[in-house]
């Protein structure tokens, strides 16, 4: 290949390829709960282009190719939200989605004073499950998302992105 991939925080013009990923990405979510009314199926590019200009956004390049992107904000109770991990199914599987996490990660606590992290999971979602327990995260509950899927609900302090990163 020759490249190697970098990561960086998502700029106002990568919103219409993260949007394309997005799309890409989350077909084997769907598929795997037979709903394709998931969040990043449904959300539109105005909602994107939106998120990267008010949230903590980091995408994966090859080139000049977005093939990774994470979305985190913080919440009301101090907690970092992070979702729509995604990585381009050709490249899954080398790491492109830790370093994602990792990046996210320490925007949110060094820039925005994240004190936990926080992310959902579909409970069949067994890679990603298996990704966030690698880096760190513990189950803590359930919840069912807006669409109707039940998700695992995953937490990790921020004191401990040090030993994780």
């Amino acid at each position: 290949m020759g490249m190697s991939v970098t990561i960086s925080a998502a700029a106002e013009q990568d919103a219409e390829q993260i949007f394309r990923l997005q799309y890409l990405c989350f077909q084997s979510e769907a598929a795997l709960y037979g709903n394709y009314r998931i969040d990043p199926l449904i959300q539109t590019l105005d909602s994107v282009r939106e998120e990267v200009v008010r949230d903590c956004v980091f995408v994966a390049r090859l080139g000049d190719e977005i093939v990774g992107s994470v979305h985190g904000r913080i919440t009301e109770d101090g907690a970092a939200a992070i979702g729509k991990l995604c990585v381009h199914p050709r490249l899954q599987g080398h790491g492109i989605g830790a370093r994602l996490l990792k990046a996210a990660e320490a925007a949110l606590a060094g820039e925005r004073g994240a004190r936990t992290f926080r992310l959902h999971a579909g409970h069949r979602s067994e890679s990603n499950l298996s990704l966030y327990s690698k880096v760190g995260y513990q189950r803590v509950g359930t919840s069912s998302g807006a669409d109707g899927v039940p998700m695992i609900v995953l937490e990790k302090k921020a004191e401990t992105y040090a030993t994780t990163a």
